[in-house]
């Protein structure tokens, strides 16, 4: 699992935890991978977040990411724990280098046409559409990704068990970002297997 487009291909919806001290993190990884949705996004938000990246790296099957990266210091603390993949909010040419550099799968935030061609000539053909709901929605990326033919996204911000398979929809769409899998202050972990097995089954275009 070395690029990020393999990344986004091993399932339909990338769980994103603020991890808030509710769940243990292995126990939390576990069930995630049990139930289907092996590639896990710990944002940097919270101060247990490189600990916990640590943590779940060392799970079975656990494809573990850093999300919220916002420079190149925080990508090299994110790598040294254990990240298979950085996600940013963002798109900036030192972030984009730097990353490029270390070789680990990139994924930086876009919500403009002007964005993308930025990270094209970065070589880049993955990217996170952010925030996606309040970004325009579905139709948004529909006529963003127009003139990208080869452009792929994953759409994160907003979005919802009901509103995911809107997305899923689009040929654009690789997969989809959601926090509703395991949401602020939930410790019930039966309910995030619930949650995580309806999300591994969502359908993708062919």
């Amino acid at each position: 699992m070395t690029g990020i487009g393999a990344v986004l291909s091993v399932s339909p919806v990338i769980p994103v935890l603020v991890l808030d001290g509710s769940l243990d993190p292995v126990e939390l990884a576990e069930t995630l991978v049990d139930a289907g949705l092996p590639v896990i996004e710990i944002t940097l938000r919270t101060p247990d977040a490189l600990d916990a990246i640590k943590a779940m790296a060392g799970v079975e099957g656990a494809i573990v990411g850093a999300g919220t990266v916002l420079d190149e210091a925080q990508l090299a603390k994110a790598i040294e724990a254990g990240a298979d993949f950085i996600v940013s909010p963002g798109l900036t040419h030192p972030l984009a280098l730097a990353a490029r550099d270390t070789g680990v799968a990139f994924l930086p935030g876009v919500a403009t046409a002007s964005e993308i061609l930025r990270g094209i000539d970065l070589g880049l053909a993955h990217f996170k559409f952010f925030p996606a709901e309040a970004a325009g929605g579905p139709k948004a990326l529909a006529a963003l990704s127009a003139p990208f033919s080869n452009v792929r996204f994953c759409p994160t911000g907003g979005i919802t068990e009901a509103s995911a398979p809107n997305w899923l929809a689009l040929a654009s769409v690789a997969c989809v970002g959601g926090s509703w899998i395991v949401p602020a202050g939930e410790t019930d972990l039966g309910e995030v297997k619930a949650r995580a097995r309806r999300a591994a089954a969502l359908a993708r275009p062919a």
